[in-house]
């Protein structure tokens, strides 16, 4: 064990996974708390597939496809949130920016599939290839992780209270629209970011998955929060341990997509969190009359 820890930290692609997908981790994990008690998770996954357009359109470009994820999801999430100003308006918006957006991301990639060289892109914004994810991004992936914490701190009350019961703090004077909007971006950076792990269709995995179970686990947002960081960083460990590993597996040298672990670690957590609210709800039911 000690030496398989150290050859999967003694290489760069999985040094760089590792952070990478531990800072996406903790940002989704936060975030995803306050999208499932909100009822968020439709325009969340939604995000995800309009930031194929901007990483197809950031590909073409020669640039980052982290900028074209955060570029055209956070005007992706702004476009929800003006369509969409209630609750029940939210998915008929979501699913007119979706299409919109899934129309010219189709150009786009086939644009992509066009060229002489087409490589691996198309591939990796679909699916996700954390390994191959150029160092470089570390810093940027850094500091919007670090933007998006900072924006749920200043907004946790007012947000807490909006998603709690959103007619009193309407009415108490909240600027109800406003937080809805910054939240708003706060899920668009944060799916962005994770379709750097787990691609743009599967992004979010990390957003929804340990945040359910976490919900289920506890009783109070702020350990929910603290809860949901936690089972989505083990999840991208763990991914990132099984996929190195997974080169030793039939078919040889070629590896399993970080991707696939992820979703299935994230799954079982979920799986064992209705389990144990089952269990814990077991005595309080036969104690009905």
């Amino acid at each position: 064990m000690a030496a398989f820890i150290a050859s999967l930290l003694t290489l760069g692609a999985t040094r760089t996974a590792l952070v990478i997908g531990s800072l996406v981790a903790a940002t989704s994990g936060a975030v995803g708390v306050f999208v499932v008690l909100r009822g968020q998770s439709f325009s969340g996954h939604a995000l995800g597939d309009i930031g194929t357009t901007g990483a197809a359109a950031a590909y073409l470009g020669g640039i980052s496809p982290l900028y074209g994820f955060i570029g055209v999801g956070v005007l992706g999430g702004l476009g929800i949130e003006t369509l969409g100003e209630r609750a029940r308006e939210r998915d008929v918006a979501t699913g007119i920016v979706l299409s919109l957006m899934l129309g010219i991301g189709a150009l786009l990639l086939y644009f992509m599939t066009q060229r002489p060289n087409p490589g691996s892109g198309p591939v990796a914004i679909l699916f996700g290839s954390i390994f191959t994810v150029d160092p470089g991004v570390t810093g940027p992936v850094a500091l919007f992780s670090v933007l998006v914490l900072l924006l749920l701190a200043v907004l946790y009350r007012p947000l807490v209270f909006t998603t709690v019961n959103p007619q009193v703090a309407r009415a108490a004077g909240v600027p109800t629209t406003a937080v809805s909007l910054l939240f708003m971006l706060a899920i668009a950076v944060a799916v962005e970011e994770s379709a750097l792990v787990a691609g743009a269709l599967l992004s979010t995995a990390l957003l929804i998955g340990p945040a359910s179970a976490a919900v289920r686990w506890t009783r109070h947002v702020g350990e929910a929060v603290a809860l949901s960081v936690l089972l989505g960083l083990l999840a991208v460990v763990l991914g990132v341990a099984l996929a190195y590993q997974s080169y030793a597996w039939p078919p040889l040298d070629r590896g399993w997509p970080v991707s696939f672990f992820i979703v299935m670690i994230v799954l079982l957590e979920y799986l064992l969190s209705r389990i144990g609210r089952r269990t814990r709800q077991e005595p309080a039911t036969r104690q009905v009359p």
